[in-house]
């Protein structure tokens, strides 16, 4: 058997010191996940402007893996999709098959190792697996397959997942019967692609927590692709098909593609973050992109929170849907009031002290000409922790600003994700240890107002009943384990 290294102790303090220290103050999505069946296409060159479009669903490392026959051809290291592919590296990846990741770390530590997809072997030939989401009976699992002898290398639930394939396969099983016997094994989120030597698989989890979405390239013959958003069709020129649902597995081969509905109670239960924040503002969800969902966000925002002011504006780039939304309805002219540099990444080259004192700013910055004299609203989708958004309130006033009132395009979150969003234990959470009142001063601001929960719902235009939203109420679709829920659920008493 081969033992799971864990880093060492320094390691793990140097990497849990930097990772605290440059992280945003927002949830952070797990994966994005993307395969495609393309038989004479450059099926490596299409994953990777994919992964490319799904880049802001995981930062720390990518992979890509081909099927040529019975070949898998892998590559994946640490690192954004541009610096860990070239076209030299493409070229060393035929195929007709290609399943490919990027990835940020939840169940399982941020290490090359555990970089995905997970390529397992089976009697049948090998499989490549990418996995968004997160098992919430991942110790359960894994000493069950500890106890078959199962060979662990990594940290992931994702490669337990493709193990427990793997064992219903060499047991006798086929690769549907092999899958599906897998896949009633886990608990929790997962959105999947499969490669296998004669065909792909996506796999949605029986609430459909995670998105996964089917496009086709061409004809005669038709040629399939698996997205985690549709801005991953897109940018290939893929249309959009469908979504893959919950509780479906859709298997594609030479003959095109099959549908099995292997979950008896699918319960619809998309992550309601999905459409906030995480997915990218030009991806169709319901018949319409996300761009259209947050600015009207915005809207009911200004009608349940009105306050007079000369300029509104979003926190660049994912609350600038909502600001615009909110100046629509409210009549408040809206304004940039802050720039980003989009260049700057993850970095573990940390400023120094003097650069911190002197209000070092390497993300955001302010438009003082704009700000100066003016009273502001700013617009932004979320508060995790607070502390960025107490940076960033202190810097407008430090422009000019003479008052700002702050506007949140959701509800407080108040309870953390055992789904595959890395978010803080309870008492980590602002909103979980203190009321409207108490963050607005710890903010500093002159006023702050959440969109209401009911109101986030509603406007989404579907069945209200067919999202998560457990982080802001805590009420889970999937049963967390109790030992998994007491390690975020520290708090004893929530404050509303």
């Amino acid at each position: 058997m081969i033992p799971i290294h864990p880093l060492s102790a320094d390691s793990q303090q140097l990497q849990h010191h930097t990772h605290e220290q440059e992280r945003p103050d927002k949830p952070e999505e797990a994966c994005g996940v993307f395969g495609v069946y393309a038989p004479e296409e450059d099926v490596a060159k299409l994953t990777y402007f994919g992964l490319y479009a799904l880049q802001h669903r995981g930062q720390e490392s990518a992979g890509i893996a081909t099927f040529c026959g019975e070949t898998v051809h892998l590559h994946k290291d640490m690192g954004l999709v541009s610096q860990v592919f070239s076209e030299s590296i493409l070229q060393q990846l035929p195929g007709t098959i290609a399943v490919g990741h990027t990835r940020y770390s939840t169940t399982g530590s941020s290490r090359k190792a555990n970089a995905q997809p997970a390529v397992v072997d089976t009697r049948l030939g090998k499989i490549a697996l990418a996995h968004n989401g997160n098992l919430v009976n991942t110790i359960e699992l894994r000493e069950a397959l500890l106890k078959n002898n199962c060979n662990l290398e990594t940290t992931t639930d994702s490669e337990m997942i493709a193990l427990a394939i793997a064992e219903a396969v060499n047991s006798g099983d086929n690769w549907l019967e092999g899958a599906i016997a897998a896949f009633n094994r886990c608990s929790g989120a997962y959105s999947l692609v499969v490669g296998t030597p004669v065909g792909m698989m996506g796999v949605r989890d029986p609430n459909g927590i995670r998105p996964l979405v089917i496009g086709t390239l061409g004809e005669n013959p038709v040629r399939y692709v698996l997205a985690s958003e549709t801005c991953g069709l897109d940018i290939i020129g893929a249309e959009y098909l469908r979504d893959v649902e919950p509780g479906e597995l859709v298997w594609i081969t030479e003959e095109g593609l099959a549908s099995y509905h292997w979950s008896r109670k699918p319960e619809p239960k998309l992550c309601i973050f999905e459409m906030i924040y995480f997915a990218r503002p030009d991806s169709v969800v319901n018949n319409e992109t996300l761009y259209s969902y947050r600015m009207r966000l915005g809207r009911r925002l200004a009608q349940e929170s009105f306050v007079d002011a000369d300029i509104v504006f979003g926190v660049p780039d994912s609350g600038i849907p909502a600001a615009i939304g909110f100046s629509q309805a409210s009549g408040i002219m809206f304004a940039e009031g802050l720039i980003k540099n989009r260049y700057v990444g993850r970095t573990f080259i940390q400023p120094t002290q003097s650069m911190r004192e002197s209000g070092i700013r390497m993300k955001l910055n302010p438009l003082k000409d704009v700000l100066q004299g003016k009273r502001v609203i700013i617009v932004d989708d979320s508060i995790v922790r607070g502390t960025t958004s107490r940076k960033l309130v202190k810097a407008l006033r430090d422009a000019g600003a003479i008052e700002v009132h702050m506007r949140i395009s959701s509800p407080p979150v108040t309870h953390p994700c055992f789904y595959g969003i890395d978010t803080d234990t309870q008492d980590q959470l602002i909103a979980a240890r203190m009321s409207v009142e108490e963050i607005s001063q710890q903010l500093g601001v002159d006023t702050l107002a959440y969109l209401s929960w009911e109101g986030m719902l509603e406007e989404t235009h579907e069945d209200t009943n067919n999202f998560c939203s457990a982080c802001f109420t805590g009420n889970y679709p999937v049963a967390v384990p109790e030992p998994l829920k007491r390690k975020k659920l520290v708090l004893e008493k929530v404050t509303a």
